[in-house]
């Protein structure tokens, strides 16, 4: 893989990495802010506010995923292993890499877990 190809991605990597750090900070404020009213609810305001804190952590549990997932494939640049399929060892197509730079595996190698993972479950 080329290294200009493998800067780009590493830069978007990067920027990936501070968005989700920025959407994790506000989470966790509008989640402080949420549990922090101690003004008298009905009950449809607490159901709001439940359906709101689940989500808000929802979200964060999805943004902690794909940190791991961003934080994984820097470590694979600075490693010399970034766009190397976890399962096959062939390389992972370009195309792929722009479009999930944190990709793990190519899509065939993909598509053959997923239908294990189907076939366990």
């Amino acid at each position: 893989m080329d290294k200009e190809f493998v800067q780009r991605m590493k830069q978007r990597l990067i920027e990936m990495k501070e968005e989700i750090l920025t959407n994790l900070q506000q989470e966790n404020e509008e989640l402080n802010e949420i549990s922090a009213k101690s003004e008298p609810q009905d009950d449809a305001d607490i159901a709001n506010n439940d359906i709101d804190r689940k989500t808000l952590e929802t979200l964060s549990t999805q943004d902690l995923k794909r940190l791991n997932l961003v934080e994984s494939a820097l470590a694979r640049i600075e490693n010399g292993h970034y766009g190397i399929c976890l399962y096959s060892g062939k390389p992972i197509p370009k195309k792929r890499l722009e479009a999930i730079p944190y990709a793990l595996y190519t899509i065939e190698a993909q598509e053959m877990l997923e239908r294990k993972k189907r076939i366990r479950a």
